[in-house]
């Protein structure tokens, strides 16, 4: 029996991993209307996966329904700790990835595409049809849950710590070629710390603050829309409806629930024509700017404290050998948001930031000889 195609079997992996996230955020939903769309979505994949697999053994191939997944659990860990918000857009950016995968594969070995192999975002559409009758409020609601910042909380998380630890290793490194004063690189590498934990900082309380006023002002156009042209803002909301395969008549029904209640209107409508979800301007731009401050020191801590405890050749081997570690444990966190494997983007991670780290070795050691000689 031949061995299941790596591509397949990830694929069916995606597919059972899903099923399972929708079944956990199903009873984690307070809201009835929502919870049943999200288990008919985990009833969907799981029919994905079975399809999948008979396929395969149609195929010959030796394969078995696997169990969800370390990274499935972790995901459904993160959901229980932090809400099941931050999972879904992390969800529907791998379905993505993946669902383009398997239909460039089909395509490489001319196998007919069947069109169930796309964005499984679409599968709301599909279950919001005139089958599965929900209200607007409640359509509003998934469809924002969906447009949520999602993976980018936890993805900010992940790369402030990475930017933290290799712009300061890097920048250790380069000092430790030029010099062998332990001061000197406790210094730069401190400064380092510093600057680009406040620089980050700072960067992240003007997006958020930028952000919410520029939101602020286009929610109050809305609401001014809402009150002095009602009829236009029904019309456009049935459109909204209709264009994601709601038929007509329910869509318009929808539409006329919804403007009924003109601050429900304007959650809506906010949400369906500006894209705006109102939970993110409720987001800090401290809280932002002191979780961006933390995670880049603690990214940069790693390379530098060595240097607190050792001296020359020594320092510079735990140095490199801590870096490592951190930049394969956040290679590999970053597999939570793409699906690779661990040792893929744990590795390539590894590589990538130790090749940034001798290249500014090299050129201090340059510069440190130059200087010198």
């Amino acid at each position: 029996m031949k061995r299941p195609k790596t591509n397949y079997a990830a694929s069916l992996q995606t597919e059972v991993d899903a099923a399972y996230l929708y079944h956990q955020i199903a009873g984690a939903e307070s809201d009835p209307g929502i919870a049943n769309v999200f288990r008919q979505l985990a009833e969907i994949e799981m029919g994905h996966a079975e399809g999948m697999l008979n396929g395969l053994i149609k195929q010959g191939i030796d394969a078995v329904m696997p169990p969800p997944s370390w990274r499935a659990h972790v995901l459904d860990r993160i959901g229980k700790i932090f809400g099941y918000d931050y999972i879904i857009g992390v969800m529907m950016d791998t379905e993505k990835s993946i669902a383009q995968a398997v239909v460039q594969q089909k395509a490489n070995e001319k196998i007919p595409v069947k069109g169930d192999e796309g964005n499984h975002v679409k599968i709301l559409q599909s279950l919001l049809s005139s089958k599965h009758k929900i209200s607007g409020e409640q359509l509003s609601r998934i469809e924002g849950r969906h447009k949520t910042v999602g993976g980018n909380a936890l993805r900010a998380a992940v790369l402030g710590a990475n930017d933290g630890l290799v712009s300061n290793m890097s920048l250790v490194m380069g000092v430790a070629g030029a010099t062998s004063a332990q001061s000197g690189i406790l210094l730069a590498g401190s400064a380092g710390l510093l600057a680009g934990a406040l620089s980050m900082a700072l960067g992240e309380w003007i997006s958020v603050k930028s952000s919410q006023e520029l939101y602020e002002r286009q929610m109050a156009l809305e609401m001014d829309e809402i009150i002095s042209n009602p009829e236009g803002e029904l019309k456009e909301l049935t459109l909204i409806y209709i264009a994601k395969g709601i038929p007509e008549g329910q869509a318009h029904d929808m539409a006329v629930e919804v403007m009924s209640d003109p601050d429900l209107a304007h959650e809506v409508l906010i949400k369906e024509e500006l894209g705006i979800n109102p939970e993110e301007l409720k987001s800090s731009a401290w809280e932002a700017a002191i979780t961006s401050f933390i995670l880049f020191a603690i990214g940069a801590i790693i390379p530098l404290a060595p240097f607190f405890w050792l001296t020359g050749y020594s320092a510079i081997i735990a140095s490199v050998i801590a870096s490592t570690l951190g930049l394969f444990v956040i290679g590999s966190a970053i597999t939570l948001f793409t699906g690779k494997s661990i040792w893929f983007s744990g590795m390539r991670q590894v590589v990538f930031g130790l090749l940034a780290a001798a290249i500014t070795f090299g050129i201090g050691r340059l510069i440190g000889v130059s200087i010198t000689g």
